[in-house]
């Protein structure tokens, strides 16, 4: 390998790096910007979709699993500020969780078939699916132990259905952003 060759590997290997670290940073301000509710409405999911679209699964769980990490130690990376376990193991911890699931999901999907359109759509769409049936298991457990259970229906009217149309809306703006991100820094096709 010549020095051309792996100083265009070491840049480019950098250049996901820094790439992964912004987008876990974007979700960390996303996450801020919040509507509260008993799951908060925030551009989250916006900020998940966008870097699954810009990096590829496979540099997104890297971003997520970061943004996860970051706010398990205490960085406040969650919504109204959040950090500390007790926001991950608390009643919406299993949608925070959920968004590892969704850039594996889509990670498996782009693997298997590629990066075509409608592949990344329908690991975006089954990956959201994934999200909310975790964390909606998540917030009944966790809120079966503290003594206020909810019914399968009642999860699913507070967790899911107020953000069923507004996730499709950041979902279709991140396939948007996202797609023209990526086609604007060819590096990334190699991935």
């Amino acid at each position: 390998m010549t020095n051309t060759q792996t100083g265009g590997t070491s840049r480019t290997h950098l250049l996901r790096i820094v790439l992964i670290a912004m987008m876990t940073a974007l979700t960390a301000v996303c996450s801020w910007i919040s509507i509260p509710m008993v799951v908060p409405f925030t551009l989250q999911t916006f900020a998940v979709f966008a870097a699954i679209e810009l990096l590829g699964g496979r540099d997104a769980c890297a971003s997520i699993l970061c943004y996860i990490a970051l706010g398990a130690v205490g960085v406040p990376v969650f919504a109204k500020f959040g950090a500390g376990l007790g926001v991950l193991l608390g009643p919406t911890g299993g949608y925070i969780i959920g968004f590892l699931f969704t850039a594996l999901i889509c990670w498996l999907f782009e693997s298997l078939w590629g990066r075509k359109l409608p592949v990344r759509i329908a690991g975006l769409v089954l990956g959201l699916l994934v999200c909310y049936a975790f964390g909606t298991i998540w917030f009944m457990i966790v809120c079966s132990n503290a003594g206020k259970p909810y019914t399968l229906g009642a999860a699913l009217m507070l967790c899911v259905v107020p953000f069923l149309f507004w996730d499709g809306i950041k979902m279709a703006l991140a396939i948007l952003v996202g797609g023209r991100l990526r086609a604007a820094l060819p590096f990334l096709e190699k991935n």
